[in-house]
């Protein structure tokens, strides 16, 4: 494991890349019926500096990965509002766009920290929208619960060179899950980060996991994602405790007239 996330560092700063093996069934996303069902994944806009890939998991909540939402330079996450994600984005077009309002990681990510097993099996954040997505315009999608059958995996994301349109690979493989991490062949890049890992569960994809890294496993090209369980019950969590509290509304008291309606008398704690 050691080994792969050496490579894997080496390939994300920019000193190795190549073209996964498996390449089945990639679309791009453009038109309102292509986009139908995958309209709640979008671009997370991260100022006019880069972008990554998010996915609603309710109306007015994202999931995407943790580096997608910290600062590496200090170890923060983004300021309220320097995040904007856009639903469905297609050729400069959103069906919808929020503002994040609120960030939440596990304590146990720190971006500064060298990329390692342990800091890709806490890669995953929560965003919170400024607003609700209404249903009407996009669906979230569930977090996948239970066995995966097979081994079949699909992922729809936005990336360098397709930054512009989701693009769609219907099908690729999970190569191994080991130790809280998920490695698969799926063609991720630059870009990709965030996007969500989808398995069939009847008729319906859902969430397994998020995208954190591409690497290389001493043979190949492969992408790495962490397993979700209970993570993002920790996450809202950790929003919930965190959370801005409403400012209290201070109103004055007005002079009462010594009695209520029903006769019975009080004090009035407006008067002298």
């Amino acid at each position: 494991m050691t080994c792969r996330i050496v490579t894997l560092a080496l390939i994300l700063a920019g000193i190795a890349a190549s073209a996964l093996a498996q390449d089945s069934g990639k679309r791009r996303l453009t038109d309102r019926d292509d986009l139908y069902g995958w309209e709640a994944i979008g671009r997370l806009d991260i100022g006019d500096r880069s972008f990554c890939t998010g996915t609603l998991i309710a109306q007015d909540l994202v999931l995407t990965a943790a580096h997608c939402a910290t600062d590496k330079a200090t170890g923060r996450t983004y300021a309220p509002g320097e995040v904007t994600f856009r639903a469905g984005l297609s050729d400069g077009h959103a069906l919808a766009e929020g503002t994040v309002v609120q960030i939440a990681v596990l304590p146990d990510y720190d971006p500064r920290v060298g990329l390692s097993p342990e800091m890709v099996r806490v890669d995953v954040a929560l965003m919170r929208l400024d607003q609700p997505i209404p249903y009407t315009v996009a669906n979230p999608f569930a977090l996948h619960s239970g066995r995966v059958a097979g081994d079949e995996i699909s992922i729809a994301s936005y990336g360098r060179g397709r930054s512009e349109a989701i693009t769609r690979q219907r099908s690729c493989r999970i190569l191994e899950r080991r130790q809280g991490l998920i490695t698969f062949n799926c063609d991720v890049t630059f870009g990709s980060s965030g996007s969500a890992v989808l398995a069939r569960n009847g008729p319906r994809w859902q969430i397994l996991s998020v995208v954190s890294a591409v690497g290389t496993d001493g043979r190949r090209k492969v992408g790495f994602g962490m397993e979700l369980e209970g993570v993002v019950s920790d996450l809202k969590a950790i929003m919930r405790r965190d959370a801005p509290q409403p400012k209290a509304k201070i109103r004055r008291l007005q002079v009462g007239s010594g009695k209520s309606s029903s006769g019975a008398k009080f004090i009035s704690s407006g008067g002298s």
